[in-house]
């Protein structure tokens, strides 16, 4: 099993400055492309502090300056937000710049309150559309002139400027449902995906849909990547830190998934957890237990049983509201005590 990186230009309040956030992430990204990290991955979103990433070709491109041999995954545009001519010709660049080290992820979108303000009168259930119609476009504009008259896009012939350097750009689709995983496989492309705070039940449940696509297919022999919130702890402070920071996230992402209470300056406000009592992915002792938090040992063993459940490569998701220093010895006990028990 492989292992990527996920992480964000994050804030949770206005009290941690950005140039601070800025160096922390490259840092961190600089630390993963050393010590062997497959891909790290840059996210699209807006007007969210929580997640700063208004254009995830800016980011990559800033960090493929920075690196020697990791790869620059963008994960994931989300289609709807773009034009494909747009899209084809900011991917390219980034494969030109890094020298032939572009992985281009697309995806449907998360929070309807994004849509409300990017793309007015698109409900997010049915923003996969403009993904399904944006992945083989993009394919033909890197080859050449290609004229298009879609449901979602039209345009005379035309081509992507500049061209990718590799002759076969690996292409990623964020999948949750059945009809995404059949795309996905259909077209060739490698899946990610992420069972946000749900237990083991949940990887499985995406493994299985996985297999049924490719039984429909008949073959496919791309990546299966799983993304987890990640921090490896030796200290009762620093799990106590964890545990405290991704409950404050998970309060603004239950802000932005649920539609309630407001953002403020592009700061999500916290839906006070005893509202989300009955929600599981608050309680302490379960998001121990279903994210890959733990002593080395016990993450080392989680980690085997993704390994074991099919899992190609594993994204290491760092942000979560965690403090600067806790996130650096996370990273350096992943590094030194876990990613040895699977070279």
């Amino acid at each position: 099993m492989k292992f990527q990186l996920a992480i964000n230009l994050e804030r949770m309040n206005d009290t941690t400055a950005m140039t601070d956030v800025r160096d922390h992430t490259l840092e961190i990204v600089k630390t993963a492309d050393q010590a062997g990290f497959e891909v790290v991955w840059a996210a699209e979103h807006h007007a969210l502090e929580m997640t700063i990433a208004p254009n995830p070709f800016q980011l990559m491109t800033w960090w493929a300056n920075h690196t020697q041999n990791i790869r620059i995954g963008c994960g994931v545009a989300n289609a709807s937000y773009w034009h494909p001519i747009n899209l084809a010709g900011e991917a390219a660049m980034v494969d030109l710049l890094s020298d032939g080290r572009l992985e281009l992820g697309l995806g449907s979108g998360a929070y309807q309150r994004e849509f409300d303000r990017m793309h007015p009168g698109l409900d997010q259930k049915d923003s996969h559309h403009f993904m399904q119609e944006m992945m083989p476009l993009v394919r033909k504009l890197w080859k050449g002139d290609v004229e298009h008259n879609g449901e979602k896009w039209q345009f005379p012939k035309s081509t992507a400027c500049p061209k990718p350097l590799q002759d076969e750009v690996p292409m990623w689709v964020a999948a949750r449902s059945p009809i995404t995983f059949d795309y996905a496989v259909a077209n060739d492309c490698n899946v990610m995906c992420w069972p946000l705070t749900m237990p083991m039940s949940e990887a499985e449940k995406y493994k299985q849909q996985l297999d049924e696509a490719v039984a429909k297919a008949g073959g496919w022999n791309r990546t299966f990547a799983l993304m987890r919130h990640t921090a490896v702890y030796e200290t009762e402070a620093d799990r106590v830190s964890v545990l405290t920071a991704v409950r404050s996230a998970l309060g603004r992402f239950g802000n932005l998934m649920m539609k309630k209470g407001d953002v403020i300056n592009g700061f999500p406000e916290i839906v006070p957890l005893e509202e989300l009592e009955g929600n599981v992915r608050v309680d302490p002792d379960m998001l121990e237990e279903n994210l890959v938090f733990g002593s080395p040992e016990q993450v080392i063993a989680k980690l085997k049983a993704y390994e074991a459940l099919g899992v190609d490569a594993f994204i290491y998701y760092a942000s979560m509201g965690l403090d600067m220093e806790v996130q650096k010895r996370s990273m350096d006990l992943f590094i030194t005590k876990v990613m040895p028990e699977f070279a």
